[in-house]
């Protein structure tokens, strides 16, 4: 016991948050690893792989199923029941496991491959999703009175370096080659690389399970299990709630205008902007590195100033514009490229930087894990079926793509706004 003494210490939540920040960097690679280098799958023969746009829209789409179809409510019913340690080591299993499926599918060349990535990859996003409910709710916990809003800026911050070290690396790893069939290995390479890493997020993960656990014996706490608190019936007060609604429709909303973007993102900047894949790699990655520098400094400003709604309007504002570039901004110049992803990159900081701090205040501890994952059900629901949709009508051009985009960031500007007038009951 005398070795966990340090944990009495403000420094054990930084350890804590060290240890929960990497299985997720690794969920975010593995996520957007084939973002950078989509063009791979515009005409199914330029891999021996064979899928086209829609088979990867198929795939991508897979990460959603298992979470809409009543995975995440379960499993987040699960984590206030059974605890963070528990559960989250189930399911940061099951993401990891997901991964390794897709990578088997990627390189056996089987004619049934684009099914077994399919199934692989609802596994890993099911497993990611209450990964991440985990992780968030555990630095609820442990940042309960302490800076909150900046331990989960910094958490999405470098958890979102991994989406910026995908956009970077997958095109060093599958170089573009005109008229050249991708074979199989190479395809899988940026699967291979996401596989270490939730290697390394495993570890990790272990190692916050025996802090976490022995951070409640030295401090004379337990983790909530079973029936301490959480009752059924909760879950619907949490339903009831309006402003849990209107932070639901804003996650939909706002996440799918930017992560369904993310995976046709190279397939919409090159022909858009006249520029090659690794260009288009360095664009799409100023979106996960401009929040690890502006999503803590975000945070802090949240914990400091309060009136988050006042910044999720803003944030939508920015995605806006980014978009509005996207679609109608003078076509083969790559300045207006790098431009929207400016924009892109401030809302990307913004609203999640003020988004996830305030769920926390509308409702109770003991239903919080609950919360959180119907709130990622909504946004799963919606991820699910734009980045399929996305998928099938890319072909048309990158125009109608856009609209839709457009479409939701301008929905999620009325919804912000709505939520700005109910924020002073926070308080």
């Amino acid at each position: 016991m005398a070795v966990f003494k340090f944990l009495k210490g403000r420094s054990a939540c930084w350890i804590a948050l060290a240890c929960l920040v990497v299985p997720m960097f690794a969920s975010y690679y593995f996520d957007d690893m084939f973002s950078s280098i989509s063009y791979l799958f515009e005409d199914s023969s330029l891999t021996q792989l064979g899928w086209d746009a829609a088979g990867y829209g198929k795939y991508a789409g897979g990460y959603s199923v298992l979470c809409v179809f009543g995975g995440l409510v379960v499993c987040g019913m699960l984590l206030d029941r059974w605890g963070v340690r528990v559960t989250g080591s189930i399911f940061v299993g099951m993401m990891a496991a997901g991964a390794g499926l897709v990578l088997y599918a990627l390189k056996s060349g089987s004619s049934r491959s684009l099914d077994m990535a399919f199934v692989g990859c609802m596994f890993f996003g099911l497993g990611s999703e209450i990964a991440g409910t985990a992780v968030t709710r555990s630095i609820a916990k442990w940042f309960r009175h302490g800076p909150m809003a900046l331990a989960m800026g910094l958490q999405l911050a470098i958890a979102r370096l991994g989406t910026a070290f995908a956009m970077v690396l997958s095109p060093i790893l599958v170089a573009q080659q005109t008229g050249h069939v991708y074979t199989l290995e190479e395809t899988a390479r940026p699967a291979m690389v996401g596989m270490g890493l939730m290697a390394a997020g495993l570890i990790l993960w272990a190692v916050f399970v025996a802090v976490d656990a022995a951070g409640d014996r030295v401090n004379g706490a337990a983790e909530k299990t079973a029936g301490d608190e959480f009752r059924l019936s909760d879950v619907g007060k949490v339903l009831m709630d309006g402003k849990f609604w209107m932070l639901a429709l804003l996650c939909v909303l706002f996440y799918s205008s930017i992560i369904a973007f993310k995976k046709f993102a190279g397939a919409i900047l090159i022909p858009r902007f006249n520029v090659p894949a690794e260009a288009a790699g360095w664009m799409i990655s100023m979106l996960p590195f401009s929040t690890v520098i502006f999503a803590p400094l975000f945070g802090m400003l949240v914990d400091k100033k309060g009136h988050g709604a006042r910044w999720m309007v803003l944030g939508s504002l920015l995605a806006l514009t980014a978009h509005l570039l996207l679609a109608f901004a003078p076509a083969g110049v790559p300045f207006y490229g790098y431009l929207s992803m400016v924009f892109l990159g401030f809302g990307y900081s913004l609203v999640p930087a003020a988004l996830w701090p305030s769920v926390p205040k509308i409702v109770p501890d003991k239903v919080l894990g609950t919360t959180f994952a119907l709130i990622y059900w909504v946004q799963n629901l919606g991820l699910m079926s734009f980045k399929i949709l996305a998928g099938n009508i890319i072909g048309r051009g990158v125009l109608y793509v856009e609209l839709m985009f457009v479409g939701l960031c301008v929905a999620a500007v009325g919804i912000a706004l709505l939520f700005s007038r109910a924020e002073s009951s926070l308080s």
